[in-house]
């Protein structure tokens, strides 16, 4: 079980994009990415094709390392470290480490 997942809101911690919000959109485990949403926007020239006959310009959000975001917690909406705990039915949880609530 890892610490971030998808759907996860988070905020960008350092970079051109500190302070930023928004959700996990992909989680490349392999290169230790994420993709957040509207975080690290650029914009990418389009051909023209018959699905777009005039080309132009789309936005795209690009990957940044996973160590550079962290996970807010829900019930104070800060940034928080993510500990595991044992739930009910002695399941494995996610918890907050600073207010101890359930992501």
């Amino acid at each position: 079980m890892k610490k971030i997942k998808v759907n996860d809101e988070v905020v960008v911690t350092t970079g051109k994009n500190a302070g930023k919000v928004g959700k996990i959109i992909s989680f490349n485990r392999k290169t230790n990415k994420v993709t957040v949403e509207g975080v690290n926007e650029v914009k990418r020239s389009i051909k023209p094709s018959q699905q777009n006959p005039e080309g132009g310009f789309a936005t795209k959000n690009l990957p940044i390392d996973a160590s550079n975001v962290s996970l807010i917690s829900p019930k104070t909406k800060k940034p928080t470290k993510v500990k595991f705990a044992l739930g009910k039915d002695n399941t494995k949880v996610r918890t907050s480490k600073k207010c101890g609530a359930v992501i």
